[in-house]
């Protein structure tokens, strides 16, 4: 379809929202970022209730349509850092297959290893998200790289039993699980925790405590079946009226740069203190063999470890 000019000034107005939000979004270090992250953060500079301070509990409803969103996005053009729609690629085959010589293809995201010996080590973490575009999002984004833990969505399920058998052989190794604040999406641990039986699996969240508390935009759909997965007994009462209601909120309504720190934050772990400078020059002098031996207490050496005269006819 192409594009068309703004008729109205409701169209020009949600115009110069979408070319702040498309800003905002990549902020900071030109972050990649999906569609519907996108329009979250338009519905952000429309409605800026997040700045409101977080003891309120606030989950306010979208001011403005998806439709109305997808106009004024096919009229902005393209938008830089903005990931393409569609499927993320499939898994890359664990084992290499000789082939024939072909044309050079555009490479696919990392999923998979597709080394083989690879799965012959611990695994000590693992990411399943409900959301197949926020996979490709943290993919884009390389969170499998820094945090070297691979990301997987949900309807990659069940996962190779070789990944499961490598998380077996790590202690403490978890599989987190990234949901939206729904019914269906706090369901998600629990098939997770089928799937990978013997493995802690660890939900870090959304939440509707989470949802309240950063002021996420909060559409409203059907309510949840009554056959439905009990939901587990965590969630407060007022947690479970919300989702009674038919409320949810998608991980994607969480700005893009808040989201990676938070996903790096809880994957990676607590950090380890950091060391002064005197710290680590006295870690230094005892660094192992590397280090040069002195006749100062606490030395090892032997007369028998120091070198041999030099032979002076020899040189």
């Amino acid at each position: 379809m192409t594009p068309r000019v703004a008729a109205g000034i409701g169209d020009r107005l949600l115009d110069r929202a979408l070319a702040t939000a498309a800003g905002r979004a990549g902020a900071p270090g030109r972050i990649r970022f999906t569609e519907r992250q996108l329009y979250y953060e338009m519905c952000r500079v429309l409605r800026p209730l997040h700045a409101v301070p977080r003891r309120l509990p606030l989950t306010p409803a979208p001011p403005v349509r998806y439709e109305r969103y997808e106009e004024a996005l096919r009229r902005y053009g393209a938008v830089p850092g903005l990931l393409a729609s569609g499927p993320v690629p499939a898994p890359v085959p664990a084992r290499r297959e000789p082939s024939v010589p072909s044309e050079p293809s555009v490479p696919s995201e990392p999923s998979v290893p597709s080394e083989p010996d690879l799965y012959d080590y611990g695994l000590p973490r693992l990411l399943v998200c409900q959301s197949r575009q926020v996979a490709r999002m943290l993919l884009a984004n390389d969170v499998h790289l820094e945090a070297a833990c691979p990301v997987f969505a949900a309807d990659e399920l069940p996962l190779d039993p070789r990944l499961v058998t490598g998380l077996g052989r790590v202690d403490g190794a978890t599989v987190h699980v990234l949901h939206d604040a729904s019914a269906d999406g706090i369901a998600l641990t629990a098939r997770v925790r089928e799937a990978v039986p013997g493995v802690r699996v660890s939900s870090m969240g959304l939440v509707p405590r989470h949802a309240t508390a950063l002021h996420l935009i909060s559409p409203r759909g059907p309510a949840p079946d009554p056959g439905a997965p009990a939901l587990p007994v965590a969630l407060d009462p007022r947690e479970r009226d919300w989702l009674a209601e038919g409320r949810y909120a998608e991980v994607e309504s969480v700005p893009p740069a808040r989201l990676l720190r938070t996903v790096l934050r809880l994957v990676r772990g607590p950090r380890t203190p950091g060391h002064s400078v005197w710290t680590g020059l006295r870690e230094l002098r005892t660094a192992g063999f590397m280090t040069w031996p002195t006749n100062r207490p606490g030395d090892t050496r032997t007369r028998r470890d120091e070198p041999a005269p030099r032979d002076p006819v020899q040189g």
